[in-house]
């Protein structure tokens, strides 16, 4: 019975993972891209405990439309595609689990994380014209690194998500500077082709 309290305290966590889902970095680059038709391939994120289906989808969709793409452009130029390459999970601290259950998670109730889970991914980002062809590629990487905790860390269900949302996250914010140095070049390399639509329209 005196188990039960602390294990049920440490499932539910003290801070919700929508809050973090929900938190997306505002840097506007200064020339945005016209509007591209999203695209993403989560390789082996999916392979993993954490992230949900459409996590990787919703982060890229909300870093693209608001720090790179035109927001009142509803013409789509092309395309860009996001492919996480590389995603390796581990657990630190599970070895301290069983000190933990022998003193009835005493070490978790004065405020010690039970264990920790990290990302490490490597994604990259390529933005193509209305034809398909590949005008550049960039990639970038991010560590997480989540503390399942009874105060200040999250709960043992939620940190593997969390985990792997916060290293994609990381990994785009790296992308991100690389789109804006290139960004007038982009941007005249898409106008020049024209949109989806009219190279779709001249096939037929």
């Amino acid at each position: 019975m005196h188990l039960i309290l602390p294990l049920t305290l440490l499932l539910i966590g003290c801070r919700s993972a929508s809050q973090i889902m929900a938190k997306s970095e505002v840097n506007i680059i200064e020339n945005r891209l016209p509007a591209l038709e999203l695209a993403v391939d989560p390789g082996p994120l999916m392979a993993t405990e954490g992230a949900y289906p459409d996590d990787p989808e919703k982060l890229f969709d909300t870093e693209m439309k608001r720090n790179v793409l035109e927001p009142t452009d509803s013409t789509v130029f092309g395309y860009a595609k996001l492919q996480v390459i590389k995603a390796d999970v581990t657990r630190k601290g599970k070895g301290f689990q069983a000190l933990q259950m022998l003193t009835l998670l005493t070490p978790s109730l004065l405020g010690l994380p039970l264990e920790n889970y990290c990302t490490d991914i490597q994604a990259e980002v390529q933005i193509m014209d209305a034809q398909g062809h590949v005008l550049g590629t960039y990639t970038g990487s991010g560590k997480s690194n989540v503390r399942v905790a009874m105060y200040h860390g999250y709960s043992q269900s939620k940190a593997p998500r969390l985990a792997d949302v916060e290293a994609l996250r990381q990994a785009l914010s790296q992308i991100r500077p690389q789109l804006a140095e290139d960004a007038d070049t982009l941007r005249q390399q898409l106008l020049h082709t024209g949109p989806v639509e009219t190279i779709i329209g001249a096939a037929y």
